[in-house]
């Protein structure tokens, strides 16, 4: 068995600053469940992986150190059916979350998609195949 053999992310972790406003992002606004829920670490079932949440700071093995502000610390992409880019965009307008970029077509990747960002900062795009 080496590295080679890796085949699939089973876990990210964000590492939060501001847990209670992110947390309730990804539940209410993005609309993922709960699977996992400590003070210090919640995990949203997303398909076959799990996004998780805690506090950033020092912990056993190391120190987080912090978060550049204004940068985000990582693109989070969600792949969605063609039709569901438009339909998360309104959502998201509904709920008032701030755009960074409209649904646009990037006819070199035959994609579709939308990006806006998490209270860390992180940018999440949702997109679609065509």
């Amino acid at each position: 068995m080496s590295l080679k053999d890796i085949r699939n992310a089973d876990y990210i972790v964000l590492l939060c600053s501001k847990m209670i406003e992110t947390r309730a992002f990804y539940e209410e606004v993005m609309g993922f469940a709960v699977e996992t829920d400590r003070e210090t670490w919640v995990s949203f079932r997303v398909g076959a992986t799990l996004l998780t949440l805690r506090p950033r700071g020092a912990n056993p093995v190391w120190d987080d150190g912090p978060a550049a502000p204004g940068a985000a610390s990582v693109q989070l992409a969600f792949r969605v059916p063609p039709p569901a880019v438009d339909a998360c965009h309104a959502e998201l307008l509904a709920k008032g979350v701030a755009i960074l970029r409209e649904p646009t077509d990037l006819p070199d990747w035959r994609h579709r998609t939308l990006f806006f960002r998490d209270p860390e900062g992180n940018v999440i795009e949702i997109y679609a195949e065509y």
